[in-house]
């Protein structure tokens, strides 16, 4: 079961609604511990190594997903049932706070130059990877277990299974060889240690630069993914299996889409994929939920759920490298992480308590048109960003001498009438 239902489903409260509210509170609060994560974490990562940050990461995710799945329920334990879920909420959000910018630089410093965006963009395969697999178990449980015993024990069936398997990436992780960029850093004594005060220092424009750029994609990504299959439930009227089987068939789609946008971000660059993002997000966002509202058909809403999916695309799957690449080495894991972490809090985490704020308050479409308006305003600083893909920006500038040398030799080749 999801973590929203899973929180939900421990809340006492007869308004389904309020009830989701409470459960998205829960689910926020986790975003506030990223950016500690992200600090903490970052600056370890950073200092100790790509490789030590990916293990500690994982070893608090796990920890997370086993105290969730053996907390008690409200009616055993009382007030102590959300607390539990709570703590178990902040060791996550430390966890991921921590988990993108170690992934995200070990992933583009470990790629050739030439494929940075490819091997990036497999950071969002395994993250969508693994909302698969929830999804499945998710559906797999819903039908062959009564609502009663979903309710009662089954939900604690997904968790079990992330705990088992975090220890198993936690072995893998250990085994993982430390990036050059790291050992180089390491290795020189004149190069300044990883720090708050250093990153705000000496890159201020590339933090503010990664929060901006961030806001409106991370948004996007909740909104369009985490959001949506609450919105098919509690907003669309279909029924949790076919909102689950909806939204697993569509992730699945977007999760092949990563890499083909990441290899095409190799050939032409960053920026026109984000700025395809903030373009036809903007634009399509507020008819795509308001179509949404008045479909019947369950392949009708595949299609609208897979095309704001292909939208955010441009975004997810470059996210990553684009933020490695505006950082040194000594700072790349805390750069990536720290302004990520705040506006992923900020905007990301908060993104289904806003959407059920809106419904609660009658005026659900507020709610479209602000998830809109957050990627126009990321959109002027993809228009306004320099492209971070050297390799990109290499080839292009061959092309162009290649032509101006074409176009020389065609017209010395010619001869001239007149001179």
């Amino acid at each position: 079961m999801r973590r929203l239902e899973v929180i939900r489903a421990r809340l006492p409260t007869d308004d389904r609604t309020a009830q989701l509210l409470n459960a998205a509170a829960i689910f926020a609060v986790g975003f506030l511990m990223r950016p500690l994560g992200a600090w903490l974490m970052g600056m370890y990562a950073d200092r100790h190594g790509r490789k030590a940050g990916l293990t500690l990461s994982v070893m608090l995710m796990g920890g997370g997903s086993l105290l969730i799945a053996v907390t008690p329920g409200y009616a055993t334990i009382g007030a102590g049932a959300p607390l539990l879920l709570l703590l178990a909420r902040l060791l996550q959000g430390l966890s991921v706070g921590g988990e993108y910018g170690a992934s995200a630089t070990y992933l583009s410093e470990m790629a050739q130059r030439d494929y940075r965006g490819f091997f990036s963009s497999f950071q969002y395969v395994t993250l969508i990877a693994g909302q698969l697999i929830a999804l499945c178990v998710l559906l797999a449980l819903q039908t062959v277990l009564p609502d009663v015993a979903l309710e009662r024990w089954g939900w604690r069936v997904p968790f079990a299974i992330g705990g088992a398997l975090a220890i198993s990436v936690f072995y893998l992780r250990r085994g993982l060889l430390e990036t050059q960029d790291f050992m180089a850093v390491a290795a020189d004594a004149t190069v300044p240690r990883s720090s708050g005060m250093q990153l705000l220092r000496h890159h201020p424009k590339q933090v503010l630069t990664v929060m901006a750029l961030t806001a409106g994609g991370t948004l996007a990504f909740y909104a369009y993914s985490t959001y949506m299959q609450k919105f098919l439930v509690n907003s669309v009227g279909f029924a949790r299996d076919t909102a689950t089987g909806i939204m697993a068939a569509a992730l699945f789609i977007y999760m092949l889409l990563q890499p083909v946008a990441g290899w095409l971000s190799d050939r032409i660059g960053r920026k026109p994929l984000l700025i395809g993002f903030g373009v036809a997000g903007m634009t399509f966002t507020v008819p795509i939920f308001t179509q949404l509202e008045t479909v019947s058909s369950s392949f009708e809403a595949f299609l609208l759920v897979l095309g704001a999916l292909v939208i955010v695309t441009g975004y997810t799957a470059i996210n990553a490298v684009v933020k490695a690449e505006l950082f040194p080495a000594n700072v790349r894991t805390l750069g990536v992480a720290l302004p990520y972490a705040l506006a992923n809090t900020i905007f990301g985490g908060t993104a289904e308590y806003v959407a059920l704020a809106f419904k609660q308050s009658g005026i659900e479409r507020g709610f479209y048109w602000y998830v809109s308006g957050m990627i126009a305003v990321s959109l002027v600083v993809y228009l306004r960003m320099s492209e971070t893909s050297e390799a990109a920006v290499d080839r292009q500038l061959r092309k162009r001498a290649t032509a101006a040398m074409l176009v020389t030799d065609t017209d010395d080749a010619v001869p001239r009438k007149y001179s």
